[in-house]
């Protein structure tokens, strides 16, 4: 990479829904580019960089019945709640693939009563904690599919850095 090369930061995500005994009943393929919101470009990238205080990392992944977040969202646009009404959110097992890539998945058991009702999911997002306090790195949205308190959801989030 010379000094006229850019670096291009685009994430890319893939949901699928698994009934419980294992068959795959809905799958969004792999869907992006993303939406990387200031927010994380400021808190995940720029901060971690200079280990700056308040700096974040991912840890987490959350689904939800929204669209992508904006630019400008610190949140998941209807993010999906537990049994309490307080967003659910996975921690996720990151893993480098290849030298540019980073991979985060994480899978939504039924058992964690992410939905409380069967429901419309239709997007995913990074976050550094388990709360709800705005901590939004990444999201994508993907075609909306049902998925029931009886199912499982697999969620795989790559961001993937390149060259221009």
């Amino acid at each position: 990479m010379n000094a006229k090369d850019g670096v291009m930061l685009q994430g890319f995500s893939r949901v699928r829904i698994r009934d419980s005994d294992g068959k795959i009943v809905g799958d969004s393929g792999w869907t992006g580019p993303n939406q990387i919101t200031n927010y994380g470009i400021r808190y995940y990238l720029c901060a971690l960089l200079g280990k700056t205080t308040g700096s974040k990392q991912v840890g987490y992944v959350s689904l939800g019945e929204g669209a992508a977040p904006a630019a400008d969202g610190t949140s998941l646009p209807s993010e999906c709640s537990g049994t309490n009404g307080v967003p659910l959110r996975k921690a996720v097992a990151a893993a480098s693939s290849g030298s540019t890539t980073e991979e985060f998945t994480a899978t939504l058991g039924s058992s964690d009563h992410f939905v409380t009702v069967t429901e419309n999911i239709s997007n995913i997002g990074l976050f550094f904690a388990t709360t709800s306090d705005d901590t939004l790195f990444a999201g994508n949205t993907y075609a909306s599919s049902s998925c029931a308190t009886n199912q499982d959801v697999n969620c795989t989030y790559q961001i993937r850095f390149s060259t221009s």
